[in-house]
C-alpha cells in the first residue's frame, strides 16, 4: 500500500498481510477481521491486545500518545451528540485532550434531533430544501472555517463526516494544512450517502447521470450532487490521507476512484458485563427508523418468531422517516412489540442491557457497526446483515450470527436459536464481548490516529 501527498515529501508505506488466521483470546478463537492488514511484526500478544487492527504503519505497534501535543481541529457536519458519528468524533476530541494534545471541534449548527452542537466554532446549515444548495456552497463554512484557521491555527485537520451541510469549498482553505479525511459514510461517492438503489439492491456503478435514472435522487438533487462531487475531485489533492472504517468500505471508495485508502475502525469504551438476560426473551433494535436499516424484513422475521415462542417480546429503539408506518404494524402485535423513540444513549443502554440478541438486519452497507460493537461490549449476542463492515464485527456462530440481507427466513431462524437457548445467547454474548475488548478498544482506536497525525506532518516537514 502507497500513500502519496501533495506536499514535499512522499513516502510508502509497505504492509505485508496475513489473512484468514486465527487467535485465541481468554479460551475463545476469534478470525482476524477478514481483508484486514496486520504487519507481521506483531505478535500474537500484540495481536491479542488489539493493537493491530485495520491498517498499521511499519515499525510502529500501537505505542500510544503521539511524541508531542498537538493542535488538532476535528470538522464534521453536525456536533450534536446524538447520531453514531457524531458521538464517535467527541469520544476522540475527548480522549485525545487527556493525551495533551489542543482540540478544537468545527461543525454546523444544525441540530440532530434537537440536540444542540456541542462544537467549538459552527457554520450556518439547514435542514431544509436549502441544504441542497450548500451542501454544494455553503459558505458559512468557508468563512467559519478561515476565522478558525487564522485565531486557532492547528498542526492536523482531521474531517470525520461532511457534505451534507459543509461543503467541499471548505477544501480550499486547507490547501497549506495537513488534512486527514476519515469517512463515516458514503457521501463522498454517493449523492445519497447509501450506496443503495430506492428497491434496496446495492449499488454497483459510479456516481452519475444514473443517480437520476435510478430515481435516486430528483433532477433538482443530482444537478447539484454532480457540482458536489465535481467540487470535491477538484479539491481532493488537497486531502493528505483517506480513511474509512472497515475493509469493505474501503474498497468501495476505491472501486469509486479514491486511492491508498487506509482503514480506522471506530473503538468503543468499556462497559459493564450485563450477563442477566430478561425472563422472557427479548430481541432488540435500535438505529435509525429508515428503509436501508432493514426494519420491514426485521417486522416480517419477528411475525415467525412470535408465533413459534408467544412469549417473546421485540423492542424497536429509534427514530426516522418509517416511524409511523412501524408503530401502525406494531399494534397489530399488541404487547409483544414495543417501539420507543430517540433517547440518551445512557438511557438507551440501560434499556438494552435485558436483550437477549440485538439484531442489525442492514440492507445497505454499513460502514462499520457501532450498534454492533456497544451490543458486544455489553455481551449482547448480535444477529446482523452479512454487508460491510458488519461482516468484519461479527463472528458467525461464535460472536453471533451473520444473515443474508433480505433473508426473512434466515434471520427468523437465528433469533429462534438464540431466543429458546438462553445459555448459548449468553454464551455467544460473552465471547462477543471478549472481541470488543481484544479487537476495538478506544485506546487502541486513538493510538491508530495519532500515528495517522504523525505520518502525515512527517511527510509535510
Amino acid at each position: 500500500m502507497t500513500l502519496t501527498c501533495r506536499r514535499r515529501k512522499h513516502f510508502a508505506c509497505l504492509l505485508t498481510t496475513v489473512r484468514g488466521s486465527t487467535c485465541t483470546v481468554t479460551n475463545h478463537s476469534f478470525k482476524i477481521p477478514c481483508g484486514f492488514e496486520w504487519h507481521l511484526k506483531a505478535s500474537l500478544k500484540q495481536i491479542a491486545g488489539g493493537q493491530h487492527y485495520g491498517t498499521s504503519w511499519p515499525g510502529e505497534v500501537g505505542t500510544g500518545a503521539s511524541k508531542k501535543p498537538l493542535k488538532v481541529l476535528l470538522i464534521s457536519d453536525y456536533g450534536s451528540p446524538s447520531g453514531g458519528a457524531e458521538l464517535q468524533m467527541l469520544a476522540l476530541k475527548e480522549h485525545l485532550i487527556s493525551r495533551g494534545h489542543d482540540v478544537r471541534f468545527l461543525s454546523s449548527d444544525v441540530m440532530l434531533h434537537g440536540v444542540a452542537t456541542l462544537a467549538d466554532r459552527t457554520c450556518k446549515g439547514y435542514s431544509d430544501r436549502r441544504q441542497v444548495l450548500t451542501q454544494t456552497l455553503n459558505l458559512s463554512a468557508f468563512r467559519a472555517l478561515r476565522r478558525e484557521l487564522r485565531e486557532h491555527p492547528p498542526d492536523v485537520v482531521h474531517i470525520r463526516m461532511f457534505l451534507w451541510q459543509l461543503s467541499p469549498l471548505i477544501l480550499t482553505a486547507l490547501r497549506d494544512v495537513p488534512v486527514l479525511f476519515q469517512a463515516a459514510v458514503y457521501k463522498a461517492v454517493c449523492p445519497n450517502g447509501l450506496k443503495i438503489l430506492p428497491d434496496a439492491t446495492q449499488c454497483t456503478s459510479r456516481a452519475g447521470y444514473v443517480c437520476y435514472q435510478t430515481g435516486c435522487v430528483s433532477a433538482g438533487t443530482w444537478i447539484s450532487a454532480m457540482a458536489q462531487l465535481a467540487m470535491l475531485r477538484r479539491w481532493r489533492q488537497n486531502i493528505d490521507a483517506v480513511a474509512t472504517l472497515s475493509q469493505a468500505m474501503a474498497r468501495i471508495f476505491e472501486e469509486n476512484g479514491f486511492k491508498d485508502v487506509l482503514v480506522l475502525p471506530n473503538g468503543i469504551d468499556e462497559a459493564p458485563y450485563c450477563p442477566s438476560l430478561s425472563s422472557s426473551p427479548l430481541v432488540a433494535y435500535a438505529g435509525r427508523l429508515s428503509r436501508e436499516k432493514g426494519l420491514d424484513v426485521l417486522f416480517d422475521a419477528f411475525d415467525g418468531v412470535r408465533k413459534r415462542l408467544p412469549g417473546a417480546r421485540l423492542l424497536v429503539v429509534g427514530t426516522g422517516p418509517l416511524e409511523d408506518v412501524l408503530r401502525r404494524r406494531a399494534r397489530g402485535a399488541g404487547s409483544q412489540v414495543q417501539i420507543e423513540g430517540q433517547l440518551e444513549y445512557a438511557d438507551l443502554q440501560e434499556r438494552l442491557q435485558e436483550a437477549w440478541v440485538q439484531v442489525v438486519p442492514s440492507v445497505w452497507q454499513e460502514p462499520f457497526g457501532n450498534v454492533s460493537l456497544e451490543a458486544m461490549i455489553r455481551g449482547t449476542a448480535v444477529v446482523a446483515s452479512d454487508v460491510g463492515g458488519q461482516s468484519e464485527l461479527v463472528d458467525d456462530g461464535r460472536t453471533g450470527y451473520l444473515v443474508r440481507p433480505g433473508d426473512v427466513e434466515m434471520l427468523t431462524e437465528k433469533l429462534l436459536r438464540l431466543v429458546t437457548d438462553r445459555a448459548h445467547a449468553e454464551a455467544l454474548g460473552q465471547a462477543g464481548r471478549q472481541k470488543a475488548q481484544a479487537f476495538f478498544t478506544r485506546r487502541a482506536a486513538v493510538d491508530r490516529i495519532e500515528q495517522t497525525y504523525e505520518k502525515i506532518l512527517a511527510s509535510a516537514r
